[in-house]
Formats: C-alpha cells, structure tokens, sequence
C-alpha cells in the first residue's frame, strides 16, 4: 500500500538513541520501521510505543554490515508503506577497555566496528536512495564527537564516526537538491550502551568527569539527541552537509572525555 503518512527508518531502533528517535518522530506523524541487530524485546517495546501514539511499526532484524540485510529494510519499508522519507542510522557499537588499547586491537575487530559503523551507514543510504530521492527526503547519520574532535572510547570508534562525518559532507553534495543529508555529533550520551561497556561504577565516574569537564555542565540523553534528530529530520528544510555538535560546548573548552 502507498500511506500519506511519512516513513522513518531507523536502524539501531531498539534502544538509546534510536528508540527515542523512533517515538518522537511517531509523535509527529510518522510511520516507523525499526531495525534491531541483538536486542529484539527491546525493539518490539520501541514499536509498542511508538503505536501507543497513533504510528504503524514494523520491526525487523538485520545486520547493516551485511549489504543483503540492508537492502532487506529497504523493501520492507516499501512493501509495507511504498515510500521512504527518512533515514536514520542509528545502529552503531565500540569496544571498551583493554580491547580499546593500540596493542590489544587485532585486524578483526577494528574492521568489525568499521563494517557496523562506517560501511552500514553507506549500504543503507545506498539501500535507500532511490525510495528517498522519489520523496525528496533526508538522511541523519548519528556520529560522534569522536569523529570530529579525534577523541572517544576506542581508535577504530574514532575512525569510524570520522569517515561517517566525511560521508555525510559528500553525500550532502552528491545528493542534493533530492536528499538533505546531515550528522549529529554528540558527546557523552546517558544509556545502557556507555554502562555496558565500562560498568555502573565506570560510568557514574566517568559522567561526573565528563559534566565537570565541559562548559555546560551536562551530558546528552538519548531524548537530547533524539530532538536534534528529529529537527534535521522534520523541519530544517535549508539545512544540508551539517555536523551538529551535541556536545555541551567540550569542542570549546578543549575537554577529552575521560578514559
């Protein structure tokens, strides 16, 4: 069927981020399909939610570093609602700790987070393009600061959030005027995902280290960086190419997170 509601996909949405993309967005008007890779209840809680609000959810698994995968979401998308209007690549990971020192990392892994980071934002904007150009849609990649300050949890994180911010200033060029194509670059973000890899006690020290550090005095929350998604998604209709820092101003004082 062809609905006259908008369409969002957003890889990654089971939690943190994408999750509270997904709802905002569903509160606005939008029909969702939300991908997950690991986290399936989670993903059917972020469709429940977003059908609480009046929204049509589908959810689906699939790994973004595997292009079938991707093309996957792409005609699910379709086949259920036959357009596209929005494309958010959510879906990311990192390694932590003693996996995160130079000595430590093996070819594997760094290419892992490349694939999962890097290559699955591009095979899905690839997926997508076509569905997205007939809507004169947009795309939203969700980086890091990491990628524009040189700074974050591990050196492939690092390289990986900076190739997706210099993705996203060439596809902003190669796509327009069809396709507005921008990045969010947060910082510290207060989710399971930074608990998950240093532990409760790493992250409550690294928090309070962090909102000492930066000028305002306060990390992200997943519905932080969810507004300026949704923002670049449903209004910001002169905005393309940006790299939006949401990093309580860390980019001025010169802060670097804490190890």
């Amino acid at each position: 069927m062809t609905t006259e509601r908008k369409v969002a996909l957003i890889t990654g949405g089971g939690t943190g981020v994408g999750a509270a993309t997904a709802l905002l967005l569903a509160r606005k008007g939008y029909d969702l399909l939300v991908n997950y890779s690991r986290s399936a209840d989670e993903a059917q809680a972020s469709a429940a939610a977003c059908r609480e609000v009046g929204a049509d959810a589908q959810v689906m698994q699939g790994d973004v570093s595997q292009d079938a995968d991707c093309r996957a979401l792409a005609q699910a998308a379709l086949e259920r609602w036959g357009r596209l209007d929005a494309l958010v690549n959510s879906a990311g990971i990192s390694v932590f700790g003693k996996a995160a020192e130079w000595d430590a990392l093996d070819a594997e892994t760094f290419q892992h987070i490349l694939g999962v980071n890097a290559l699955g934002s591009f095979q899905m904007v690839r997926a997508c393009m076509a569905p997205l150009k007939a809507a004169r849609g947009c795309i939203v990649n969700v980086s890091s600061v990491a990628g524009a300050l040189g700074v974050g949890a591990s050196m492939p994180y690092i390289a990986s959030k900076g190739a997706i911010n210099a993705m996203t200033l060439h596809l902003a060029r190669a796509l327009a005027p069809a396709v507005r194509v921008n990045a969010v670059c947060p910082g510290l973000i207060t989710s399971r995902w930074f608990v998950r890899g240093v532990g409760q006690e790493g992250y409550e020290k690294g928090l309070q280290a962090y909102e000492a550090g930066v000028p305002l005095q306060r990390a992200c929350s997943p519905e932080d960086v969810a507004e300026a998604i949704a923002w670049l998604v449903d209004g910001a209709r002169t905005v393309t190419g940006e790299l939006l820092l949401l990093d309580s101003g860390m980019h001025l004082a010169g802060v670097a997170p804490p190890r």
